[in-house]
Parts: C-alpha cells; structure tokens; sequence
C-alpha cells in the first residue's frame, strides 16, 4: 500500500459518495502528491428497512460500523454527515 493513498470510508447512499467524492477533491488538491480511495460500508441503519430508524436505535445507526472501520485500520478517515451523529440535545 502506497503511504500517499488515503482510504476514505463512506456509506453508499447518493448522498454520502457525493460528500465523500467532494472531501476527496478538496484534500487532493491541498496535497496535489495524495491519492484517495473511497471505501462503502454498508451501515445498521442502510441495512434495516422495515423498522422506523428510532425503533432500532436512532442516529448512531450509521456511524457505528464506519467508526470500527476507523479503529481497525479498514479506512484512515471516516466521512460522516452531522444529522447521522449521535449528538446531545
């Protein structure tokens, strides 16, 4: 694996790959030498169809599987949108 490569984690909707892509571009070109690779998790909350998301759990349900692809190692940065992040209200 390539040091300059920066593996960018995403969920797969519309949406994300777009936040993730421009993300991508941004830090690309602030480090013209970087590469990126964007990397789809599929997410509890991209998974789970049929039950209304606070029944389920709520907003962390499409972060979880991304942050323990941080910790692993599987991606080097996680892109998120602030309405999926657990905050306090």
């Amino acid at each position: 694996m390539s040091t300059n490569l920066l593996r960018l984690g995403t969920r797969s909707s519309e949406l994300a790959r777009w936040q993730t892509d421009h993300v991508a571009i941004l830090l690309r070109f602030a480090y013209p030498e970087l590469m990126t690779e964007s990397v789809i998790i599929s997410t509890k909350g991209d998974q789970v169809l049929d039950t209304p998301l606070p029944l389920v759990g709520g907003k962390g349900l499409f972060t979880a599987e991304l942050e323990a692809a941080l910790r692993s190692g599987v991606i080097d940065l996680a892109v998120h949108s602030l309405k999926d992040l657990p905050t306090e209200e």
